[in-house]
């Protein structure tokens, strides 16, 4: 019977959501005096918006806040089970709304899942100003969201939750539902370390070890509620960097298989994979360099295509492009000519560039010498110092 009763109540993460802007937690960056946001909800002008960030962030938060910051009816779809139909409907009640006087905000979670179509359906309508569209997307909307729907609408960066953040989430259900006590601090810690950034799947844990807990809500009792455990490795933490410092070492050593080894560590613990690949282009360019050129085209491409594909399937990309980088030769001679620049020029920033290799807009430049001797010629060369005299003599490039 207590067990029906437990299961048939709301759910906890839908209980502890944010009634205003002020009680979201972690989205400093968005929400706050002189924030997009917090803006936004001052002047009372609605904005077609595209939240971009990963799961359990505040993206359906936020825009049932602004819906009724707007006083407008609140409509929510998903992309997953939503068809045309349903957009058609959504036009109907937006119809019906704007004759009373009401304006509609649209929320389309998962975007990102409708086709180009299905994506045109909703721009003249937007357009009219008939919809206020909110869209929720975990991937990147420059390649998932039609072009016209992205330029009438401003994207939000919504950042994954820190730890601490998610700890706070944590306290603050129990302060609300009277449950304090029962937290232990190693209890409030494994739960943040379990969700991954993501504040709904740390209150659905909380909410099982809940029930299970006799007494206290500790780390044991959490790993039993929950039937998972945290991986070593802390994004934000000393693992984070070490295992990303042995994987570019691993490569820089031509060592494939210690390299796939880190990669699957990061991968398996849920790194960010445009973060590796990321730090890959600048291996390329930095410890490959001249030795082999393609190898910057192919850590670009690698970028490219995780951004497109995301998880799982990137793993794939990535292993690929690791076992390139890694069995090629290396060079730094460009990488080591560029900080020697950087450490030169930093020391005489002051030192003025030759007159002969300024440009001479006017006739008075000409005669002082500006440009002198030039010609717009292919590979075109004078016998004469490119740098500054007082360091003509300095070799930046030295191979």
């Amino acid at each position: 019977m207590c067990y029906y009763f437990y299961m048939s109540r709301v759910p906890l993460a839908e209980r502890m959501r944010p009634q205003s802007l002020e009680d979201v937690i972690g989205q400093d960056e968005i929400i706050g005096d002189g924030k997009i946001l917090t803006e936004i909800v001052k002047k009372r002008e609605p904005v077609n918006l595209i939240f971009w960030g990963p799961p359990g962030t505040g993206k359906t938060t936020m825009a049932k806040i602004l819906a009724k910051e707007y006083n407008a009816d609140f409509v929510e779809i998903s992309a997953v089970t939503s068809g045309k139909k349903d957009i058609e409907r959504v036009v109907e009640r937006a119809k019906v709304n704007w004759n009373l006087q009401t304006r509609t905000v649209l929320f389309v979670d998962e975007i990102h899942r409708f086709n180009k179509a299905q994506q045109d359906a909703f721009l003249p309508h937007v357009e009219s100003g008939l919809i206020i569209l909110i869209g929720a997307t975990t991937e990147n909307p420059s390649f998932e969201v039609i072009s016209p729907l992205l330029s009438r609408s401003r994207v939000v960066v919504v950042s994954p939750l820190s730890k601490d953040a998610i700890k706070q989430v944590i306290r603050r259900a129990g302060e609300k539902e009277g449950f304090s006590e029962k937290l232990t601090e190693d209890g409030v810690d494994y739960l943040a370390e379990l969700s991954g950034g993501d504040a709904r799947s740390a209150l659905g844990d909380l909410e099982l070890a809940l029930s299970l807990a006799k007494d206290k809500i500790d780390a044991e009792v959490v790993k039993t509620a929950a039937g998972k455990k945290v991986p070593g490795y802390d994004k934000k933490g000393d693992n984070h960097y070490d295992n990303i410092s042995a994987f570019i070492k691993s490569m820089r050593g031509s060592d494939v298989d210690a390299a796939l080894y880190y990669l699957a560590r990061m991968v398996e613990a849920g790194e960010d994979p445009k973060f590796i690949a990321r730090r890959m282009v600048i291996f390329a360019s930095e410890d490959i360099g001249l030795a082999g050129n393609g190898a910057l085209s192919l850590a670009t491409a690698c970028f490219q295509a995780v951004e497109r594909v995301g998880m799982p399937e990137s793993g794939l990309i990535l292993a690929h492009t690791t076992v390139a980088l890694a069995k090629s030769k290396k060079n730094r001679d460009s990488a080591n000519a560029w900080y020697a620049a950087q450490s030169l020029a930093k020391k005489t920033m002051g030192l003025p560039v030759p007159t002969w290799l300024r440009n001479a807009p006017t006739k008075l430049m000409k005669e002082l010498g500006f440009g002198e001797g030039q010609k717009w010629e292919a590979g075109f060369h004078l016998d004469k110092n490119y740098l500054p005299d007082e360091i003509k003599n300095e070799k930046i490039f030295d191979a």
